[in-house]
């Protein structure tokens, strides 16, 4: 299996995509300065907020499947936001073409677009599903967990131009898109988009992507903002993302499905990391609460709400064993009273689920991550 993956365009940049199969997000004239080096000029909030669109880049695979959404555009005409689809990620995992005069297609797409996948097609067709079709038409639908949550989180919050859906998720959507198509694929490997009628063509014209591609390196900057005591959740979880089959308790997983920031609610709750593994004919669902300090005192009450989201609204749709996981900061002294209280509240928390939760620590040595996972 694989991770499907929406990318937001508009009007005038879907074009681009198209003719040059990439897909792209960016935030603005910011540019990436801490990109394989320890420091930045950039606030905390502007680094922070890059860093996430690096972990949303960081969490897409090779052969990973990619829709696009369509924004909607009254003056273009565009009087609905559309689904459309199906592509797939080709050569390469997710890089970065820095916001500056040589970034590829920015004068085309006006616009920057600094966190790229390239793409080639996998069953492509003509019409979009309208986001009416998509979220809020419910004929077909039995109960309220079917619902494409993962999109209606997306529209509700916002502020998010690559976003995951569930496995379950993007099967229904694709069937949508079928379904309107007749279950007609266009014909060949190079695609234009129609403005006028607002569909995607079959074209002969090759357009070769030549822009940057310079590999992602986020650790330089984790170790100085470790070493200094300084957050970098976030760093966190771009690095787990970009290395997650060489970390420790997941080398030997066979992972099915990657999503991070997953919203499980209206409210603000978003699960850091959650994959899929299939363990021989079982799969495991593990949510991840991930922290740059050391766990503390009551850091179950948040994985409480993910677990109570997870068994309502995933695990219908996707029976799965169930695995809460915490990766937090190392605590040195496992004697202390605060150690012995956590691992009280551990089994607490075990006892209430009828669940494991497994417990990983992270340290930093000559200037590499080690992960172990404690048996508490």
């Amino acid at each position: 299996m694989a991770t499907a993956h929406v990318f937001i365009v508009d009007y005038n940049t879907f074009k681009y995509h198209l003719e040059y199969l990439f897909a792209g997000t960016g935030a603005g004239n910011k540019v990436i300065d801490f990109n394989n080096v320890s420091t930045t000029t950039l606030h905390a909030q502007s680094e922070n907020n890059l860093v996430g669109m690096i972990a949303d880049i960081n969490r897409i695979r090779v052969n990973d499947y990619v829709l696009f959404y369509l924004q909607q555009n009254y003056q273009m005409g565009i009087y609905e936001g559309k689904f459309y689809g199906i592509f797939k990620v080709i050569e390469r995992r997710g890089f970065i073409d820095n916001n500056d005069s040589q970034q590829f297609l920015k004068n085309e797409l006006q616009k920057s677009l600094t966190f790229r996948i390239l793409l080639q097609a996998d069953d492509v067709y003509a019409d979009g599903v309208t986001e009416w079709e998509a979220l809020d038409e419910i004929s077909s639908i039995q109960s309220p967990n079917q619902m494409l949550w993962s999109l209606i989180y997306r529209k509700l919050k916002g502020n998010r131009g690559n976003t995951m859906i569930t496995i379950y998720e993007f099967d229904r959507i694709k069937q949508l898109i079928r379904n309107k198509n007749n279950r007609n694929v266009l014909t060949g490997n190079y695609f234009t988009f129609n403005t006028q009628s607002q569909k995607i063509e079959s074209c002969t014209q090759q357009n070769r992507y030549t822009g940057r591609q310079s590999n992602i390196n986020l650790l330089p900057r984790l170790i100085n903002k470790y070493s200094r005591n300084l957050q970098f959740e976030i760093h966190l979880q771009a690095y787990i993302l970009q290395n997650l089959e060489n970390i420790t308790p997941f080398s030997n997983e066979q992972i099915e499905w990657i999503g991070n920031e997953v919203s499980c609610g209206v409210g603000m709750q978003r699960i850091d990391i959650m994959l899929s593994t299939v363990r021989n004919t079982n799969r495991v669902c593990i949510p991840i609460e991930l922290k740059s300090t050391e766990a503390y005192l009551s850091i179950t009450t948040q994985l409480q709400r993910y677990v109570d989201w997870i068994q309502q609204y995933y695990l219908p749709n996707r029976p799965s064993d169930l695995e809460p996981m915490i990766i937090s900061r190392k605590i040195s002294n496992k004697t202390s009273q605060n150690y012995l209280n956590l691992v009280a509240e551990f089994n607490t928390f075990n006892r209430r689920n009828n669940l494991q939760l497994r417990y990983v620590e992270f340290d930093i040595i000559t200037n590499n991550i080690n992960f172990v996972e404690v048996i508490y």
